[in-house]
């Protein structure tokens, strides 16, 4: 009985399901990670290694398995070998066992280039391979080491598709394939790789195929650029909405600071700052100095007559609702506005103890010092 694997058969036939990766000692770790084989030489291998195990199978002493390839290519392999490092792979062989007269049981792995069935076995062996023929079969190799449950090599070939091998051109391909060969990092780098460059991947080829195969995965992914895309302008809108409320808090400590300290860097517009004065530490001051003095002079200060007396009035009365003592506050209006809330609706108080709320509260997500809004 022969198990193959062609492009042909990959839908109708199912996989058999990876078995739970096992525990990695710190030896196999050591042996695994690609960083610690940049010195191996033509084939990589770390020292804990036993190149007695590459000798063996490149010269097939005693093999008892033939693994057929396409293109009529044949693999000698040894069923002890292949049982310990597949489990899928020993029960192949298990129900293969006795039923050829022969010395040698049979296995076809088929609809993959030889070359790479050859890298794949050689890994099974002594872990061993080479750094070009791993670029050049990766793929196929992550599919082999899915099928027949090779975690060691299947973790390999997700670290190379991670942090080398992933392009705009090949993304589309090796995301669908990680769904496919249940890979979920290897799905979501590459997921986050198509959201950060979706106009260059949307016009390869391989978006293409999959826009005509997977109509499906297509529409999720641009639900999900589209959801992307709402978060960041909710993170913008709300970083705006921040800033606005740290310069209205700012304003706040200005006025206090010019009505209780009195600001020196603020007076007669002919006024000069003597040059071993420090300057003042609010920077509103002088936009708060503008607005008064715009103020002074405005021929329209009825409500809603001029945006900027409006403006000056909103700062005075958010002060008044920010002020803890207002009875002994030197902020103009402070108690004026005080009285004047006893009349407002519950609607109109609701919004201005919104408004306090966030404020205060950007101001304490800032990091900043908290000022004393009491001018005593």
């Amino acid at each position: 009985m022969e198990s193959s694997l062609t492009s042909e058969q990959t839908a109708p036939v199912p996989l058999p399901p990876p078995l739970p990766y096992p525990a990695i000692t710190s030896l196999h770790q050591k042996r695994l990670t690609p960083r610690a084989s940049q010195n191996w030489g033509s084939c990589r291998a770390s020292t804990a290694g036993n190149p007695a195990l590459d000798r063996l199978f490149d010269g097939g002493y005693r093999a008892d398995v033939l693994i057929h390839t396409d293109h009529g290519g044949v693999i000698y392999a040894h069923a002890s070998i292949l049982g310990v490092a597949s489990p899928v792979l020993k029960m192949i062989l298990k129900q293969t066992k006795g039923q050829n007269r022969g010395r040698h049981r049979s296995v076809s792995i088929r609809g993959v280039p030889p070359e790479a069935v050859r890298v794949f076995i050689r890994f099974m062996y002594s872990s061993r391979y080479e750094d070009d023929k791993l670029q050049e079969h990766v793929l196929h190799l992550l599919v082999l080491s899915h099928a027949y449950a090779v975690p060691q090599l299947k973790q390999l070939c997700e670290w190379w598709l991670e942090r080398r091998l992933l392009t705009t051109e090949n993304v589309i391909d090796i995301f669908q394939l990680a769904m496919l060969c249940d890979a979920p990092r290897l799905s979501l780098i590459c997921h986050r790789f198509i959201l950060k460059n979706f106009k260059p991947v949307s016009v390869t080829e391989g978006w293409k195929v999959m826009k005509e195969s997977h109509p499906v995965l297509e529409r999720e992914i641009l639900e999900s650029i589209i959801d992307e895309a709402a978060k960041q302008d909710y993170r913008v809108k709300k970083i705006n909405e921040r800033k606005i409320y740290e310069q209205l808090y700012e304003a706040m400590e200005a006025v206090v600071h010019i009505f209780r300290d009195g600001c020196r860097t603020i007076g007669p517009l002919d006024k000069v700052v003597p040059k071993d004065q420090s300057p003042c530490p609010y920077a509103a001051c002088k936009g708060l100095e503008l607005l008064v003095r715009h103020f002074a002079g405005c021929k329209r200060r009825v409500p809603g007559g001029c945006i900027h007396c409006k403006r000056l009035w909103k700062i005075l009365e958010l002060h008044s609702r920010i002020c803890a003592n207002p009875n002994i506050c030197r902020v103009p209006l402070c108690r004026n506005f005080k009285h004047k809330r006893r009349r407002e609706n519950k609607k109109d108080e609701l919004k201005w103890r919104i408004l306090v709320r966030k404020i205060v509260r950007s101001k304490s997500i800032s990091g900043a010092p908290f000022f004393s809004l009491e001018s005593s």
